[in-house]
């Protein structure tokens, strides 16, 4: 590599995922920063989309991943040998779940995690329809690229699954369409990529009585939304509805590489028989990324990160005030700020990291800014952010 640098390494011989990375070089991260190869620090505002709510590089996640990287890492596909992290962490998640949600299948990601909740939803049902939402976000996978709620982003990769079934968020039409012959209702608990919109507390109750009367399975998707995000544990614990089956990823493995999804322990058994290794995975549930996720999960519950959400929403939208601005949503530590058009959000989130912040947009909504910073952000840090932000608004509207 001599004389090449790792950017032009990075354009040439690592799959693009768009035509305009950020394409920063990071070398450190730690906490709510992140920093470059000049040495410049960053706000991380957006906690490497929702994975590290407890911060980077958090020494006790550190420790967990050199002890059991020590101690061993892959040893057979997965669910054939008993590892301690796995089982330590499943029992640690169920003991912070409602009694139905008692067995977990841990995988790679967030999107594996959708991938086996709909063929559990398919194979306990013995029914394939599927109800998903417009602007839904579960993965780029083929089953859940086919329950996401885009065409722009589905029609390139057609033929998709057959028989899904999409409807408006927060729509009651919704309602009507559960029946005998659907598998399962599959939502965001709070929608992120539309940019952070929360159900009508009632509507979601009507899905959860309807799925019941009809023995359909309802999914919630709480792979942003959990571990304190919205200001409780599991945002479905703010709507007094539990799902069958709960889709759970990115701050799941503490900054390694986890997902799952989680049913009751009769429903999940059925992927056992008829066949055998109904799902299986290599490196799901990789005992590095369990450990992590398992350190992670306990500096969360050990100190008052989620209770202080409340009270830190309350510094975004108190703070972030200025007449560029066309709307905010806001569900806990978690935020989308308007702008006029997409363009004048893409001039804003590009000053905002020369600014020093790193932020990014919404795939369903273009023109509002993401804010979702780790939960350990203090008060003063999030007021400074905030301060950050309406300068660089300032910078590119006084440019127009």
């Amino acid at each position: 590599m001599s004389g090449i640098s790792n950017r032009q390494v990075f354009l040439q011989h690592v799959a693009q995922t768009s035509s305009a990375p950020i394409g920063i070089e990071m070398v450190k991260a730690s906490g709510i920063h992140l920093w470059d190869t000049d040495g410049k620090q960053y706000v991380d505002l957006i906690s490497g989309f929702s994975v590290c709510n407890i911060g980077h590089s958090h020494p006790a996640v550190v420790k967990a991943v050199q002890e059991q990287a020590a101690t061993y890492m892959h040893l057979i596909v997965y669910g054939e040998f008993i590892e301690s992290p796995q089982v330590q962490y499943a029992k640690l998640l169920t003991d912070h779940l409602p009694a139905t949600l008692n067995c977990v299948y841990f995988t790679n990601s967030g999107a594996e995690a959708t991938e086996g909740a709909m063929k559990l939803a398919k194979r306990i049902t013995g029914r394939s329809k599927m109800i998903a939402f417009n602007n839904a976000y579960h993965g780029s996978t083929q089953g859940a690229l086919s329950i996401m709620g885009g065409e722009y982003w589905r029609n390139a990769f057609r033929p998709l699954l057959p028989d899904i079934h999409h409807y408006t968020y927060n729509d009651d039409s919704v309602i009507e369409a559960i029946d005998s012959s659907v598998a399962c209702v599959i939502l965001e608990t709070v929608q992120a990529e539309s940019g952070i919109k929360a159900p009508r507390k009632e509507w979601l109750q009507a899905i959860r009585k309807k799925c019941d009367e009809h023995c359909v399975l309802l999914v919630f998707d709480e792979i942003q939304a959990g571990f304190g995000r919205t200001g409780t544990l599991w945002a479905f614990q703010q709507f007094a509805v539990v799902p069958d089956i709960l889709l759970l990823g990115k701050a799941l493995g503490g900054g390694m590489p986890l997902g799952a999804f989680i049913a009751d322990r009769k429903l999940m058994s059925t992927l056992t028989y008829d066949p055998v290794l109904g799902h299986i995975t290599t490196f799901g549930g990789h005992p590095v990324s369990c450990a992590a996720g398992k350190a992670a999960f306990e500096v969360l519950m050990a100190n008052n990160m989620i209770g202080e959400v409340k009270e830190k929403e309350k510094i975004l939208q108190d703070e972030l005030q200025h007449a560029a601005i066309v709307e905010k949503k806001c569900h806990g530590l978690w935020m989308s700020v308007q702008f006029k058009d997409a363009e004048t959000n893409q001039k804003i989130v590009h000053q905002c990291v020369k600014n020093g912040l790193i932020t990014d947009w919404f795939l369903f909504a273009p023109d509002r800014l993401r804010i979702a910073p780790p939960l350990t952000i203090t008060g003063e840090e999030l007021k400074q952010v905030c301060s950050m932000i309406l300068q660089s608004i300032d910078e590119v509207v006084s440019s127009q």
